[in-house]
């Protein structure tokens, strides 16, 4: 297109070295930090490579990219950890030159991948991951697009260190010092509250906070200017290009409608941070488009309000689903965040501070979670509240809870949501359980009990704040689920427990007993396989 051409030419004019050793094709990946171009090099053969060039945003700390150099030149080349070849530089132009290696769409492969395929590709996957562990890099980034996948050849590469992170003992020194780039979200208080459906609401409080009980309720008694606002309900986030039905994400940002700080401020109104996010007890249906009216006061009275607390009051809000004056008041948690929403762990979407090589564990537990369920996006939110909710509904409210306590978080849910089986799960979802034979749009009979759930009862409430759990439920029962013909299993009908067992220990909510990517090579889902 006309753009790219642009973009190879604004390339070409910001690194002149290029353009005596490269003859740049097209624009092939574009991310937030970086840019990835195809180029062949002519060789002094005269044979022409095909090599992969990375264009850094110039506005990247240097001490950034040098780390990132550094994770390719240490680790990289082997263990399908994606090498260097050269780097250019000219002022705060920045070019890493890698191998190319063609690569298929995961989405395109996702239901066409047979069983004995996915067990190689995470079999790769973790051979890649114990490489970079192995020298104390956690990578931060761990998705599909970042896991290159050539069927073919059976060729796999892990690539973009953009974010990576050291372990307190890495072996790359550059992590040492690097700074994070971590992108701080829309919610800046300490103990965010989110509402997951009718009645049922989640959490997270900080290490301080648990050890606090209720003193005095003074400091929620301040006068306030309150306004009254209005505001229309839209039809949430945009969908992912996806032109696969079957590929559909289980879970959408769309049917979310989250609530992340709320005070009260007295009996009859919630003193709410985002203006635009409500929370659902106060919500008043005022007419069919759905307009929505509640009290309000504005984030800089909020802030000028909690600011004016004194710092030895005792907060008011522990264990509750709402967030004091006095809690707005304190300093912000800060923790990496930076990550793939969807793919983050845990103890990422609770802001721990101490975060390791298990959170890249979690996220590799995802990508087998979306092969064997053949759903990607598996999990799809707006806010990180939303996408623990939604981890919650699969892995167990009582079990998330416990898991946050073992590293210093509080989360509080108002409803118990059982954790579901995951063969039992993923086959319903991939249509190889025997019982999920329907057509588009057909009414099945419940297949999933009524109490496994927590389902918002009431209509309005349905359509804009408990849907996660709706979702999964519908489809469990059988909602846009393919029957699979029997000549076209590719061994699906045969995944054995093994499996399931691996992937529960990747998604072990705990951090500290989740399974490493050593562990995982030696697990018998890879009995017959060769490190």
């Amino acid at each position: 297109t006309a753009g790219v051409k642009k973009d190879i030419e604004k390339l070409y004019e910001a690194v002149p070295q290029l353009i005596n050793v490269f003859k740049i094709k097209e624009k092939i990946g574009e991310g937030t930090f970086s840019s990835v171009y195809l180029a062949t090099a002519q060789l002094q053969t005269g044979y022409e490579e095909k090599m992969a060039l990375k264009h850094l945003i110039p506005t990247s700390h240097p001490l950034r990219i040098a780390a990132e150099l550094q994770c390719l030149t240490v680790a990289g080349g082997q263990d399908n950890v994606m090498g260097v070849k050269y780097c250019f530089r000219k002022n705060d132009h920045v070019v890493i030159v890698m191998p190319y290696l063609e690569h298929e769409s995961f989405l395109d492969i996702l239901n066409t991948l047979s069983f004995e395929e996915v067990r190689e590709y995470m079999f790769n996957l973790f051979k890649a991951l114990r490489r970079i562990h192995h020298f104390g890099i956690v990578h931060r980034d761990v998705k599909p697009s970042n896991f290159l996948y050539n069927r073919r050849l059976k060729e796999y590469a892990l690539v973009d260190f953009g974010l990576a992170q050291g372990t307190p003992d890495t072996k790359i020194e550059l992590l040492k010092t690097a700074h994070t780039e971590d992108q701080q979200g829309s919610c800046s208080q300490n103990n965010p509250t989110m509402a997951v459906g009718n009645g049922v609401s989640v959490s997270v409080t900080a290490p301080k906070q648990i050890a606090q009980q209720s003193a005095s309720k003074a400091a929620d008694k301040r006068s306030s200017s309150l306004s009254k606002i209005q505001i229309k309900q839209g039809r949430g986030g945009k969908e992912d290009s996806v032109h696969h039905s079957v590929q559909r994400s289980v879970f959408g940002e769309r049917n979310f409608n989250v609530c992340s700080s709320t005070y009260q401020e007295n009996s009859s109104t919630k003193l709410i941070k985002q203006s635009k996010m409500i929370d659902v007890s106060s919500r008043k249906l005022v007419t069919k488009k759905k307009i929505i009216s509640t009290k309000t006061v504005s984030n800089g009275a909020a802030r000028k309000a909690a600011s004016a607390c004194p710092s030895n009051l005792i907060c008011d809000c522990f264990a509750t689903d709402r967030v004091c004056s006095v809690c707005l008041s304190r300093c912000q948690q800060v923790a990496p965040r930076a990550g793939t929403p969807g793919f983050r762990a845990p103890e990422v979407l609770t802001k721990c501070p101490t975060q390791t090589t298990a959170i890249d564990m979690w996220s590799a537990g995802i990508i087998f979670l979306s092969l064997l369920s053949g759903r990607y996006p598996f999990y799809k939110a707006s806010d990180d509240l939303t996408a623990l909710a939604q981890i919650m509904t699969v892995r167990g409210s009582r079990e998330t809870i416990q898991a946050a306590k073992t590293f210093g978080k509080s989360v509080l849910c108002t409803q118990v949501v059982p954790a579901q089986n995951l063969r039992t799960l993923c086959e319903k979802l991939r249509g190889t359980n025997g019982s999920c034979k329907r057509s588009q749009g057909e009414v099945l009979s419940k297949s999933v009990n009524d109490s496994a759930l927590p389902i918002a009862v009431d209509k309005q409430c349905a359509e804009t704040l408990g849907k996660q759990t709706q979702h999964l439920k519908s489809f469990q029962e059988g909602d846009g689920v393919l029957e699979m013909k029997a000549t076209d299993m590719k061994g699906w009908d045969q995944v054995p427990d093994e499996a399931y067992d691996l992937l529960d220990k990747l998604l072990d909510l705990n951090p500290a007993t989740r399974i490493t990517a050593k562990e995982a090579l030696l697990h018998p889902f890879f009995k017959d396989m060769r490190l």
